[in-house]
């Protein structure tokens, strides 16, 4: 059901692209990461499974000047970093020199179908009709039938078996033939070899009048098998397809404004960091942005998986992919398209099931040594019976029966499939992982350190003492206040949205950095700060909020950070789980104290800088924690990295989400869990799918060794083992149905987009 090297496949497009970049071509398509590494993606239509895999990132490996090279088996992509050291590294000659074809990735190209399912589908179909009809005239040869009569219906499923397995068989014989030319093994190999002796010896039998023949155990082998690949390659396209979703996300372009006011339609790759677009209504946000003028409705459900239409004004930023209801809105780009939120959330899809977790390359190099000791054992089992019995043709049949039954293709499932689906089922919950290796290490915690502000809480202040303030005043302190972008003044602002309006403006408002601001109204001066700014004389608190009319206090505004929703039922779960939480943060000591009293978190550590966050990650791993960290800030940076695994919210800063192992695109702590679910089910049945392709070895190879599996047996055990373990990788759940948040469907968006 899977292979180890590439399967030759009908010509197609891409084969008239060009195969040779050259420097310059190379580096147009590569983008730099800094410290002068670059990272290229290069399309390599032709991989089909985890052995494919792990040939190209060895060989990859060994040129001059790569620093990493990491393929994604449902993109079939290979991301490559290298060193800028003059001459980019030969990649295409490499990957021919393994026996595949590649080239740079292009989402324009790459974006249409590669029609391997419907070759998949239609060499099934061949094989299953060849695998009935061959079995319903055994039928008659299983009932009795003798003589010329029993010769006639062998020679019938030859006739009918030879082009079956000629047309159905191609992927696993075209795929064996170029590992052996190239000096290499997979388990393709011993799955030709099965099918091609079952026939041979099936036709020597029915030459020299044989009672039975093995037509229908070649033929039922394919049709098993191509199942098995035909349920891989579904599962795989799958999470490509929703990636391909999400790409679709990002507009070809947009209308630029040049210096004389001109518009100018670009393409997406030619936008750069300043320049100044816009955006009407009905059209997505190509890239990440701020709002310079025009106020408008937006759709932030791509971010945050939440429907309601968020209202967006000067200042405000906005990330690629989201969606512009409304207004006409002009922005200043502040990314280009590849390091845009929309780009960054589609290389961590990209990167989910490609991990090389500890199970993963357990089962990686077990199937590299299954294939030599497949051939062995067949082999041994043949000179065994021929001395022991000195039948050759009971010995082939043994022998036979050997190859196909020990094929390692349930080994060879055992782990990626299931972390296709787990990839597939975080996607579905919002969560985005950078590696399988994460999922593992989630699974492994037992110590959870918190950030506060933007993690615990939504970094959103909100007015406490609104009992205590007139709407008239209200009013007024909002309308001064909605002249700044501090948090403060937003959250007065906020406050006062949908009561309505007294009809004052203000007049030269000016904003002092770190004390307030002014304004005059009807030949008075208002001043929205500090105390002391607002008015000398005031009583209150430093750290209050006082709106004044010529020097006189008029409202005392106080704040509260609004704690993140599913923080309580986060915190009641890890609790329930046994495992040990801390608040981390560089907060004030009341303000985290007030946080940990109501999640009822007792340890928690106030006023620390970014590197005390580091030392109290370093010191709980050396007591043999495995500490997760969620935070979301510039301070997190380090922290997030030194932890045993990661995760932060899309609304974190940059180096937060690039910092982080996995990224959550809700609003909900909740999704914390989630991931720690899905992480956890995924390890279980990774260990039980495992011990079912261990157990299957165990017991058939004695079996199939002693002489009491025929190949058609063989063929039916081996098939039925890999079918089982992918079957047990789909009882994987992810978001119970009841859950509140709206899950991300990429058509779905699409559709909306084109309403």
């Amino acid at each position: 059901m899977t292979c180890c090297t590439p399967a030759t496949t009908i010509v197609s497009a891409d084969a008239f692209l060009p195969s040779i970049p050259s420097v310059d071509e190379f580096r147009l398509a590569s983008r730099s990461i800094g410290d002068g590494i670059f990272q290229t993606d290069i399309s390599i239509p032709s991989i089909h499974c985890g052995g494919c895999v792990n040939t190209i990132e060895r060989g990859m490996a060994k040129l001059e000047g790569v620093r990493n090279a990491r393929v994604n088996l449902s993109t079939k992509r290979l991301t490559l970093r290298w060193s800028d050291r003059g001459v980019p590294p030969d990649v295409i000659g490499a990957l021919k020199k393994l026996g595949f074809d590649g080239h740079l990735f292009d989402p324009v190209t790459d974006a249409k179908s590669d029609g391997e399912l419907s070759r998949l589908l239609r060499a099934l179909a061949v094989a299953a009709f060849a695998s009935m009809n061959i079995m319903s005239l055994s039928v008659s040869v299983w009932s009795g039938a003798e003589g010329s009569t029993r010769s006639i219906l062998h020679w019938i499923c030859a006739a009918i078996a030879l082009p079956a397995l000629l047309y159905s068989g191609r992927v696993f014989y075209q795929s064996a033939w170029r590992a052996l030319r190239h000096g290499q093994t997979n388990m393709d190999v011993p799955i030709s070899i099965g099918i091609a002796s079952a026939f041979a010896i099936s036709v020597y039998d029915t030459y020299h009048g044989y009672d039975h023949t093995y037509f229908d155990a070649a033929t039922s082998l394919v049709f098993f098998l191509l199942i098995g690949r035909t349920l891989d390659y579904v599962m795989r396209e799958r999470t490509r397809t929703a990636v391909k979703g999400l790409a679709q996300l990002s507009p070809r372009g947009a209308m630029s404004i040049g210096t004389d006011g001109a518009y100018e339609y670009i393409p997406l790759k030619e936008i750069r960091t300043g320049t100044r677009l816009l955006i009407t209504a009905g059209e997505r946000v190509p890239v990440d942005c701020n709002v310079e003028s025009g106020v408008s409705d937006v759709d932030f459900s791509l971010v945050t998986g939440e429907s309601t239409p968020r209202l967006v004004r000067y200042g405000a930023a906005l990330q690629a992919g989201t969606l512009n209801i409304t207004g006409s809105l002009t922005v200043v780009a502040t990314a280009v398209a590849d390091d845009s939120f929309l780009a960054e959330m589609i290389r961590l899809m990209e990167a989910a099931e490609s991990g090389k977790s500890a199970y993963r390359r357990i089962a990686d190099r077990a199937s590299r040594l299954y294939a030599p000791a497949v051939h062995l054992m067949s082999f041994l089992s043949f000179v065994g019976w021929m001395i022991w019995h000195g039948d050759v043709h009971q010995s082939a049949t043994i022998a036979i029966a050997v190859l196909i039954i020990t094929c390692p293709c349930a080994l060879g499932l055992a782990v990626p499939m299931v972390q296709v689906v787990a990839a597939r089922r975080l996607f579905e919950s919002r969560i985005m992982v950078k590696d399988g290796s994460a999922m593992e290490r989630l699974n492994e915690i037992d110590t959870v350190i918190f950030d506060k502000t933007g993690t615990l809480t939504l970094g959103q202040l909100q007015v406490t003492n609104l009992d205590r303030i007139g709407e008239s005043e209200l009013l007024m302190a909002a309308e001064l206040a909605s002249h700044s972008r501090h948090p403060n003044a937003q959250a007065i602002a906020a406050a006062a949205r949908g009561i309505g309006t007294n009809g004052i403006r203000f007049d030269a408002v000016r904003e002092y950095p770190g004390m307030g601001l002014e304004g005059v109204s009807r030949g008075s001066i208002y001043r929205l700060g500090r105390a002391r700014f607002s008015c000398a004389s005031d009583t209150s608190p430093n750290d209050a909020t006082v709106f004044s009319r010529d020097g006189r206090q008029v409202a005392t505004f106080t704040f509260s950070d609004r704690l993140r929703p599913g923080a309580r039922s986060l915190i009641e779960r890890l609790r329930n789980r046994g495992i040990a939480m801390e608040i981390v943060s560089g907060d004030n000591e009341p303000a985290v104290r007030a946080i940990a009293e109501q999640l009822n978190i007792t340890a928690f550590t106030a006023d620390i800088l970014p590197g005390g966050k580091l030392d109290r990650m370093r010191s709980l791993t050396e007591q043999g924690h495995k500490v997760l960290m969620v935070g979301d800030g510039l301070n997190d940076g380090p922290a997030l990295i030194a932890a045993h695994v990661s995760m932060a919210p899309a609304s974190a800063a940059d180096v937060g989400r690039n910092s982080a192992d996995f990224v959550f695109l809700q609003d909900s702590l909740e999704t914390v869990f989630l991931a720690y679910r899905i992480s956890r089910d995924a390890g279980s049945l990774i260990r039980q799918n495992f011990v079912i392709a261990i157990g299957y070895n165990v017991v058939a190879l004695p079996v199939a060794i002693l002489g009491y599996a025929t190949p058609i047996v063989a063929a039916l055990a081996m098939s039925l083992s890999s079918m089982v373990v992918v079957a047990n990788a789909l009882r994987l759940k992810g978001e119970p149905k009841q859950g509140k948040t709206k899950p991300f469907d990429s058509k779905l968006q699409l559709r909306q987009s084109a309403e």
